[in-house]
């Protein structure tokens, strides 16, 4: 089985206007889409689209209206990589007794040698809305993939717009890191960490990660709306916020090889 459980932590910086800086620990499933049934007939404890003690839900994701991987081919296709719908791998956190918020999903997608040639960054805002930036990766891109792409959806009240977002990513192994550094005319404003270690995606090991992380998802958006206030209360400025409708998406670039992934 491809499906794993990778535990770590998340961490968010932001060295300007003001210094700020919190972490937590946190889990994730990578889930192997074309194993979704498989997991669901064998674990006890997970269901696909239907409540259980974790479950992974397709509306949770892109449009919320059709099979998840349905969903991400199309994307591909649109973006003109179509052949990197071999296999795709889906790093995110279950629904844990029907909630879940994902501030960010991230899609592992391979051709049909098993190399990651595109990866889509699903993000999800506390305002109910969706956007995906769909990237290519480059031909020289070994254990780390570097890849950018302009902002184009509202995210935190507490930064602009005009900004470039670099990415910078471990594929899935024994462990796993994605690095996201947001900046506004080359100064960085945010920097983002998930980092995680796998771990076999068996029963045993969801009842434990239930058990060591029973308010998952609850933690996540409290920490959001905590972090929120706390820069609030440094006098940083609000920007407004344009509402949207509909999951939409950027095709960013691949960039130069990374040479690691900090944070």
């Amino acid at each position: 089985m491809r499906s794993a459980i990778y535990t770590g932590f998340v961490m968010h910086s932001r060295p300007f206007p003001r210094a700020h800086r919190f972490r937590y620990r946190i889990w994730w499933l990578l889930i192997d889409l074309d194993e979704v049934a498989e997991l669901d007939r064998s674990l006890k404890v997970f269901s696909h689209n239907r409540f259980n003690l974790l479950a992974f839900h397709d509306r949770d994701y892109g449009h919320g209206t059709e099979a998840l991987r349905a969903y991400v081919e199309k994307r591909l296709t649109e973006a003109g990589l179509s052949h990197a719908a071999a296999r795709i791998e889906l790093l995110t956190m279950p629904r844990l007794l029907g909630y879940a918020f994902n501030p960010l999903s991230v899609y592992f997608c391979r051709d049909d040698t098993s190399r990651i040639a595109a990866i889509i960054y699903e993000v999800h805002n506390t305002f109910g809305e969706r956007h995906s930036y769909v990237i290519a990766t480059s031909d020289d891109d070994g254990e780390l993939i570097q890849q950018s792409s302009d902002k184009k959806f509202y995210v935190s009240p507490f930064m602009d717009m005009a900004m470039r977002y670099d990415f910078r990513v471990r594929p899935p192994a024994d462990t796993t890191a994605v690095s996201i550094t947001g900046a506004e005319a080359e100064t960085p404003i945010i920097h983002a960490t998930l980092h995680g270690s796998r771990i076999a995606l068996t029963q045993f090991n969801l009842i434990r990660m239930y058990v060591t992380h029973p308010l998952l998802t609850l933690k996540v958006i409290g920490a959001i709306h905590w972090e929120a206030l706390r820069i609030w209360a440094k006098r940083i400025g609000i920007r407004p916020r344009t509402p949207r409708r509909g999951h939409s998406a950027t095709v960013g670039r691949p960039t130069h090889r990374a040479k690691g992934v900090h944070g």
